[in-house]
């Protein structure tokens, strides 16, 4: 049995942390939370892992990022940018910005040939969401269309400092996917979490599903995501800021019948560095994981 690929979107990271060297780290000797992402995958069973990044920061990647985990995991990488896009299509020549989220998962097609996770470089999953992602995609080897999302409970991804945006996630009887509503001000009021719009709040049960971008599929994935970049480029290719996002595409093709996409559980809670405020908190949150035994001090 082949082991799952994790893919791992880091193509924004340059721009984001003003440059490799900045790469913030949050655990104590200096990892980020990239580096907790690559060890959590490592020990639910990933085997390889495949960074898509930008090619203009590939030297300082290698040696900041790559270097750490050699003889430890076999790594690739690949690239995106905004010229990246099919034979014969066209996009406006003003445009610099790369295409979005589904765009960069893309850029792995060459790379990756069985079951595959997809997350955001900046973003702290926690242990039990690799796990069940992995037993989920050990699961559907050979197998095309059964796609899976790790569903985090809201009450696990709200910051202290504000409220958030979170694709507020509708299931079916089976726990299967049906719709994803972007709801883009969440926060505890007085102990009860609710969402905003205009001037209604709305309660939602600490429990609702919501999604952070982790995400798992076959490798036919990447045959329905050209064929849906396409025509997205034909739409918006002249436009200089449209973006060609993961859940957009994963909602058409379960909407389409093609694929089912089920909605895996965790007890573990998200955390990033939303706001500025949010830093020391994720620094604590880190230490006391170590302190109860979750992570070594050292990671590699």
């Amino acid at each position: 049995m082949k082991k799952p690929t994790l893919f791992i979107l880091a193509a924004g990271m340059g721009s984001r942390y003003g440059g490799l060297k900045q790469m913030d780290g949050l655990g104590p000797n200096g990892e980020a939370i990239l580096d907790y992402s690559v060890f959590d995958a490592l020990r639910a069973g990933f085997g390889k892992i495949v960074f898509v990044i930008r090619k203009d920061f590939e030297e300082d990647f290698r040696r900041v990022v790559l270097s750490k985990y050699a003889g430890k995991v076999d790594c690739e990488l690949c690239f995106q940018s905004v010229d990246k896009v099919p034979a014969g299509c066209t996009y406006n020549p003003e445009r610099s910005k790369p295409w979005g989220t589904n765009h960069a998962v893309l850029m792995g097609k060459d790379l990756i040939k069985e079951p595959f996770a997809v997350i955001n470089a900046d973003d702290f999953y926690g242990k039990e969401s690799y796990q069940v992602l992995a037993d989920f995609l050990r699961s559907v080897e050979g197998k095309q269309g059964q796609y899976c999302m790790v569903g985090y409970r809201v009450c696990n991804t709200l910051s202290e400092n504000g409220a958030v945006s979170r694709g507020v996630c509708a299931t079916d009887a089976e726990g299967h996917l049906t719709d994803v509503v972007e709801r883009t001000k969440i926060e505890n009021k007085n102990g009860t979490i609710v969402f905003t719009e205009g001037d209604v709040d709305t309660p939602l049960d600490p429990h609702t599903p919501v999604s952070m971008n982790m995400w798992g599929f076959t490798p036919e994935y990447f045959q329905y995501s050209e064929a849906a970049f396409r025509a997205f480029l034909a739409e918006h290719g002249q436009e200089l800021k449209s973006e060609f996002y993961i859940p957009t595409l994963v909602n058409q093709l379960i909407g389409e019948g093609k694929v089912t996409c089920k909605v895996l559980d965790t007890p573990s809670k998200w955390f990033g560095v939303t706001y500025a405020e949010d830093r020391p908190q994720v620094v604590e949150k880190i230490r006391q994981l170590i302190a109860a035994g979750e992570y070594p001090e050292k990671l590699f």
